[in-house]
């Protein structure tokens, strides 16, 4: 499923890897301002949604779908935000965004606005643990939905 398949430098240098899923590798955003996901699914060249099979179709929306179900579960938000827009990363990735009425950028979207803060000392590990220990339980369901 890897060959060939590399995580761009710029999602590389703005994330810390939780672990992978079946068919995406399931990304944390360095930014403690929300809670945010990346999915990003290990296809060589892949760019849009629309171009990957139609399993891997189906299988992105389930990882979505479950990484959207972990962050209702761990942070309660007002609203969940999923996009893949790739005008400035075009490798293919699905941004899954636990937002919250008193974020600091509501009820705007959270890229293009220079917000961010670095999580402090032990913080991003404690929480990379507990994300990816909760997206783990996940697994059975996304392969199991019919």
């Amino acid at each position: 499923m890897e060959t060939g398949f590399d995580l761009d430098a710029r999602l590389m240098a703005d994330t810390v890897t939780l672990g992978d899923w079946p068919l995406s590798r399931v990304l944390l955003m360095r930014n403690r301002l929300f809670p945010w996901l990346v999915l990003v699914p290990r296809r060589a060249g892949a760019v849009e949604i629309h171009r990957l099979s139609p399993a891997d179709q189906v299988l992105l929306t389930r990882e979505t779908s479950a990484a959207a179900r972990v962050l209702e579960r761990l942070f309660q938000p007002d609203k969940i935000n999923t996009g893949a827009l790739g005008n400035v990363v075009s490798q293919l990735h699905m941004h899954v965004i636990a937002r919250r009425r008193d974020d600091p950028a509501w009820p705007g979207p959270v890229w293009g606005r220079g917000l961010s803060a670095a999580y402090g000392g032990d913080e991003l590990t404690a929480l990379a643990d507990r994300l990816w220990d909760a997206l783990k339980t996940e697994i059975a369901v996304i392969r199991d939905m019919k």
